[in-house]
């Protein structure tokens, strides 16, 4: 069975409850800008998504000191038994997964552009730590190398953190990132559906049913 975990950046619940129906999606990202797109509270929608989904569901909030960050974990975690606060990659950030991987409170590292950014975020102790391989590719840097460096990093020393490629902006960015052996992509829901398109496959579809309708028309004659 591939493991490689597919997750939905997402805060749209309707098509969060669209994937998840076909049993592909292990778990969602979501961030402060995607949920005001959505114009609802952002509990409401933390709360709801967390019942549809059984994996991971990564909440961040806007809290710059690591005091803060805690403080927002805390009570991000009350929102669903599958609750993972995502920090930002910073000083503060670092100081504050390490205390909340001691309460045993799950975290999720984002905003990693760099190995030694990643390197450090495992250290501290983060459960899932976010690379941003698009944002890269946008000011022509190979996104892929930063993932084959962190999944060696972290091979290395048989690491618990698990990578997450972040902003995905293609179906080649997955397979690229499967090949790599990293853990889990997040897909912008217009990536997932790309997953499952081909234009062979459209073509090949509508010869079966052309061919289907001929022979049915003879077999009537």
């Amino acid at each position: 069975m591939i493991s490689m975990k597919i997750f939905l950046d997402s805060a749209n619940v309707e098509k969060i409850k669209k994937a998840a129906s076909m049993g592909l999606v292990d778990g969602v990202t979501t961030n402060p800008t995607i949920i005001m797109k959505e114009g609802r509270d952002h509990k409401a929608v933390i709360k709801e998504i967390s019942s549809i989904i059984d994996g991971p569901v990564s909440v961040e909030g806007v809290g710059s000191t690591a005091e803060q960050l805690v403080k927002d974990a805390r009570e991000f975690v009350k929102w669903g038994k599958n609750i993972v606060a995502k920090i930002p990659m910073t000083q503060e950030g670092l100081k504050a997964v390490r205390i909340l991987s001691k309460e045993g409170i799950k975290t999720n590292v984002t905003l990693v552009f760099s190995a030694s950014q990643g390197l450090l975020a495992a250290k501290a102790g983060a459960s899932y730590i976010s690379p941003f391989v698009g944002r890269l590719d946008d000011i022509s840097e190979d996104g892929m190398e930063l993932i084959a460096d962190l999944t060696q990093i972290l091979a290395n020393y048989d690491c618990e953190t698990e990578i997450i490629v972040a902003s995905v902006r293609h179906p080649l960015h997955v397979v690229q990132a499967a090949k790599l052996g990293a853990h889990i992509a997040t897909l912008p829901p217009d990536v997932f559906d790309k997953l499952f398109s081909h234009p062979l496959t459209d073509k090949g579809i509508r010869q079966f049913e052309e061919d289907y309708k001929k022979a049915q028309a003879q077999a009537k004659k």
